[in-house]
């Protein structure tokens, strides 16, 4: 069966210090959302965490996160919000699905310091023809994540014939 990709756009925003996450509660302010700061063992500047505003705003939702206070450089976390951009804003249900989709195989690709959720788990099957596109101050995530690459989609590859130059006809 040939399943269509879903194409998910991220129009990233940041950094914003946490101090001013307050102020981000309008109705735009869903989405996925990413913390990079020092980390004892990866350096200074790392990712740290993805995560998603999906029934709350991000001015909400964010400042719930306990861990960031025992970080050793609490004090220069940096936050960029990525809200879902397209053509047109869909329903709340198909929104949300969306949200949830982005987030864990965002997290599956590029493995933040502090989230536990590495695997792709049950939603394996759906995420296989998912690709996350990230546009804007998208710090440290690559710019194109598709879930064909990090699913177990094309497992079947790995027996796959390296080509050489002697496979080369002219």
């Amino acid at each position: 069966m040939n399943v269509p990709t879903q194409q998910i756009h991220i129009e990233w925003q940041g950094p914003i210090s946490w101090d001013d996450l307050a102020r981000f509660t309008s109705e735009k302010d869903y989405g996925v959302y990413q913390i990079c700061g020092g980390h004892v063992v990866y350096g200074s500047d790392v990712l740290l965490y993805i995560g998603k505003a999906e029934r709350q705003y991000f001015g909400s939702r964010i400042p719930q996160e306990k861990w960031w206070p025992d970080n050793h450089d609490a004090a220069r976390i940096r936050v960029y919000l990525g809200r879902l951009a397209g053509e047109i804003t869909p329903i709340d249900d198909i929104w949300g699905r969306q949200i949830d989709l982005a987030e864990r195989l965002l997290i599956y690709a590029c493995v933040p310091a502090y989230n536990a959720q590495k695997n792709l788990g049950k939603l394996d099957a759906d995420l296989q023809n998912t690709h996350v596109f990230n546009w804007g101050q998208f710090c440290d995530l690559l710019p194109e994540v598709s879930g064909a690459r990090w699913t177990s989609k094309l497992d079947s590859m790995r027996d796959y014939h390296v080509f050489d130059t002697n496979d080369v006809r002219g």
